[in-house]
C-alpha cells in the first residue's frame, strides 16, 4: 500500500511571533481560553448598570466553571491560572478578579494546606458556593503579618471563636457582597490558645447565604472604586464559632508549651504558608497586565489604520498611522508589550521549575516582573487610549475598563513600590557578578549590535546599585531606617534596571530560538528598539562611566528613529500575532473599519428614499 504524505506548511511569521509571545505550546496552553472567550456568553453587552455588569461576571464565572474538566486541576496549575487571566482580563476584568480569587487564593490554598480527600470540596468545585479570601485589613495591607483578627481556641467546644477587635481589623476588600450567590471564605486570623499567639492561620468559614451574611458575620459594601465593578466589602466577625475542621493544617492545642524561639519560627513558617498563593497571584497579575496591554495596543493599531485624515495641503486622505507623531508612540509600545510578555513567561518558567535553593531568587523575579509589567501596561494602555482619541473614552469601545482596571493590578498581590523595595533590599546585599566588559567596535556600529546594548543594560543596573550601596555606607551612624532612606532612591532605580535587563535577556533568548527569516528580523528590531530607548534614558550615566562616547550619544536619536520606522512598518502584522479572537475584536467597534456604523441612526434622513428631493425642497 502506498501512503501519500501531505507536506506541512512551515509556520508563518505571525504564527512564529505568536509563539514568542505566548510560548511554544501556545495552542495547548491558551487555545481553550481563546475559544471560550469567543463564545456567546462572553460577548460584550450593551450598556447595563454596575450591578448588572457584576452579576454578568459571576454568571460568566459559572459558565467558565462548567467548561472545565476539573476546577481543582486548574487551581493546582499556575500556568493555566496565568493563561486564564491573560485572556479574561481584556474581556471582563471583574471576571478575571473573581476567578483568580476563587481558583487561586481560595481553592488553591485549600489544596496546598490539606491532603486531597480530607475535605469535601464539591460545593466549591460545582460553585454552589463561591470562594473568597479574607487576608488584608483596613490597617494592615503590606504588613499582613501584623493583622489583628483573632481566632481563639475554645477547648470546651473544640473549635475557634473569630473576633474583629476594632475598626482597623475589619477585613478590607474581599468580594463578600450578595452578588454571585452564597460564599465561603478563607479567613486569615491570629490563632490564640491560652494566651499564646500561634501566628496567622487560615480558617474555612461560611460567610453568606443566598440573601445575607450568616450570624456572627458582618458585611458592609465599600464605596465604589475605579475600574470594573466587584463587590468589595468590609467584613468583620462578632464571636463567630467554627469547628476545629475549619482550621487549615493542624493545631495540637498544647497552649504555651513551646519555647519562644521555636514558636517564633513556627509563626513565621505558618504565615508564609498561609499567604503562599500570593506568588501565583502575582504571576496572574502580570498575565492580566500583559493581556490587557496587548488588547489595547491591537485596537489602537487597527483604528489608526482605518481612521483617515486629510494629508498635507489637503491633497488626499491618509490613515493617521501614516504620521510619525501617531505611529511612533505605538511602535515604542509594541517593543514594550513584547518585552512584558517575554518577561512574564521568563518569571513563570523559572518559578515553576525552581528547586528549594532557587526559590527565593525565583520568587523575587516574580515580584519584580509583576511590578514592572503592571506599570509598563499602564503606560501602554494610556498611550493606546490617547491614540484613539475621544472614541476610546466611550465604554462601548472597551478601553475605559482597561485604563482603570490596570490600577487594581498595580496594587493587588502586593503594592508595586513595596515589591520593588523588598527586591531592592535583597539585591543590595546579594553578591552579584560584575557586569560584562562592553566590547567596542572600531567601525562604530555598536548601536546596532544587541550584545553591545545588552552589556550597557547590565551596567545601568550596576551603576544604580553601586550608588545605593555608597549612600548606605555614608550613613554608618544611623539606624536601619536612616540607611534604607539614604539608599532607597537609587536602589529602586536599580530594581527597574534589573527588570529591563531580564526582559532584554528574554528577548535575546527568544530571538535565538527563531529560525532565520522575517520573524527573527521583526523580533530583532523590537529587541533593539526596546534596549536602545532604555540606553538613551541612561546615556548620561553611561557617558560619564566611559561606556558610551559622545559620538554614540549623539547617534542615539537617529538610531531610535530608524528602529521606530522599521517596527511601525510591520505594526499590523505584529498586532495580529497577539492572536486576539475575531469575535472579541468585533465587540470593540473602533477595532473594525466600519466603526462609524456603531453610531448610525436607522431613522435618520440619510436612510430615507427621498433624501435628495427633500434637500432640494428645503428653504
Amino acid at each position: 500500500m502506498t501512503v501519500t504524505l501531505t507536506p506541512t506548511a512551515p509556520p508563518s511569521t505571525v504564527e512564529l511571533l505568536t509563539g514568542v509571545l505566548l510560548g511554544s505550546g501556545y495552542r495547548r496552553e491558551h487555545g481553550f481560553w481563546q475559544r471560550l472567550i469567543s463564545t456567546e456568553p462572553f460577548r460584550r453587552p450593551a450598556g447595563g448598570t454596575s450591578e448588572e455588569r457584576l452579576a454578568l461576571s459571576y454568571e460568566r464565572l459559572r459558565v467558565l466553571n462548567r467548561s472545565l474538566d476539573s476546577g481543582a486541576r486548574l487551581a493546582a496549575d499556575p500556568r493555566a491560572l496565568a493563561a486564564l487571566h491573560e485572556w479574561m482580563a481584556p474581556v471582563d476584568p471583574a471576571l478575571a478578579t473573581v476567578a483568580g480569587i476563587h481558583y487561586n487564593l481560595f481553592l488553591g490554598s485549600l489544596l496546598d494546606h490539606d491532603p486531597v480527600g480530607r475535605r469535601d470540596l464539591s460545593d466549591y468545585l460545582s460553585m454552589r458556593r463561591v470562594g473568597t479570601f479574607l487576608c488584608t485589613e483596613v490597617a494592615h495591607g503590606n504588613d499582613a503579618a501584623s493583622m489583628e483578627t483573632t481566632a481563639t481556641y475554645d477547648r470546651v467546644r473544640d473549635g475557634f471563636v473569630l473576633r474583629t477587635p476594632h475598626a482597623g481589623a475589619q477585613k478590607f476588600m474581599p468580594n463578600t457582597g450578595p452578588a454571585g450567590g452564597p460564599k465561603s471564605g478563607l479567613v486569615a486570623a491570629r490563632l490564640l490558645d491560652d494566651g499564646t499567639d500561634h501566628g496567622i492561620r487560615l480558617f474555612l468559614v461560611p460567610l453568606t447565604d443566598d440573601e445575607q451574611p450568616l450570624p456572627g458575620v458582618r458585611v458592609r459594601p465599600l464605596p465604589a472604586r475605579m475600574g470594573s465593578p466587584v463587590d468589595h466589602c468590609l467584613t468583620a466577625f462578632d464571636g463567630l464559632f467554627v469547628r476545629r475542621e475549619a482550621l487549615l493544617g493542624t493545631h495540637d492545642g498544647d497552649g504555651g508549651q513551646k519555647d519562644p524561639g521555636s514558636l517564633r519560627a513556627e509563626r513565621r513558617r505558618r504565615f508564609l504558608t498561609s499567604i503562599g498563593r500570593v506568588v501565583p497571584g502575582r504571576i496572574s497579575m502580570s498575565a492580566c497586565a500583559a493581556g490587557s496591554a496587548r488588547a489595547a495596543l491591537a485596537v489602537a493599531v487597527r483604528y489608526g489604520g482605518h481612521r483617515t485624515i486629510t494629508g498635507a495641503r489637503g491633497t488626499r486622505q491618509v490613515p493617521v498611522n501614516a504620521h510619525r507623531t501617531h505611529h511612533g508612540p505605538l511602535a515604542s509600545a509594541m517593543a514594550t508589550v513584547f518585552a512584558m510578555s517575554l518577561l512574564h513567561r521568563r518569571a513563570l518558567d523559572r518559578w515553576e521549575v525552581c528547586t528549594e535553593d532557587e526559590r527565593e531568587e525565583a520568587e523575587r523575579l516574580v515580584a519584580i516582573a509583576k511590578a514592572w509589567i503592571t506599570w509598563q501596561a499602564r503606560g501602554v494602555i494610556v498611550q493606546s487610549r490617547e491614540r484613539c482619541g475621544a472614541q476610546a473614552l466611550l465604554e462601548n469601545n472597551g478601553m475605559t475598563e482597561l485604563v482603570t482596571g490596570i490600577e487594581g493590578a498595580i496594587t493587588a498581590e502586593g503594592d508595586n513600590i513595596a515589591l520593588y523595595a523588598k527586591a531592592a533590599g535583597d539585591l543590595l546585599v546579594t553578591a552579584r557578578p560584575a557586569p560584562p566588559a562592553v566590547p567596542r567596535d572600531p567601525a562604530g556600529t555598536d548601536l546596532t549590535d544587541p550584545r553591545f546594548l545588552h552589556g550597557l543594560l547590565a551596567h545601568v543596573e550596576h551603576i544604580w546599585f553601586a550608588r545605593a550601596g555608597e549612600r548606605a555606607l555614608r550613613v554608618c551612624d544611623g539606624d536601619r531606617l536612616d540607611r534604607w532612606n539614604a539608599a532607597s532612591g537609587p536602589a529602586l532605580r536599580g530594581v527597574e534596571a534589573h527588570a529591563y535587563r531580564q526582559a532584554a535577556e528574554a528577548y535575546a533568548q527568544a530571538r535565538a530560538a527563531l529560525p532565520p527569516g522575517p520573524a527573527r528580523d521583526r523580533l530583532g528590531e523590537l529587541e533593539r528598539l526596546f534596549a536602545i530607548e532604555w540606553v538613551a534614558r541612561n546615556s548620561g550615566d553611561l557617558l560619564s562611566e566611559g561606556l558610551l562616547d559622545a559620538g554614540q550619544v549623539a547617534a542615539l536619536p537617529e538610531a531610535t528613529e530608524d528602529l521606530i520606522a522599521a517596527v511601525a512598518a510591520h505594526a499590523p502584522e505584529l498586532a495580529e500575532a497577539f492572536a486576539l479572537p475575531r469575535e472579541v475584536l468585533a465587540d470593540w467597534p473602533i477595532a473594525g473599519p466600519r466603526y462609524a456604523d456603531a453610531y448610525d441612526d436607522p431613522d435618520a434622513p440619510w436612510h430615507t428614499a427621498d433624501t435628495g428631493s427633500a434637500r432640494e425642497g428645503a428653504v
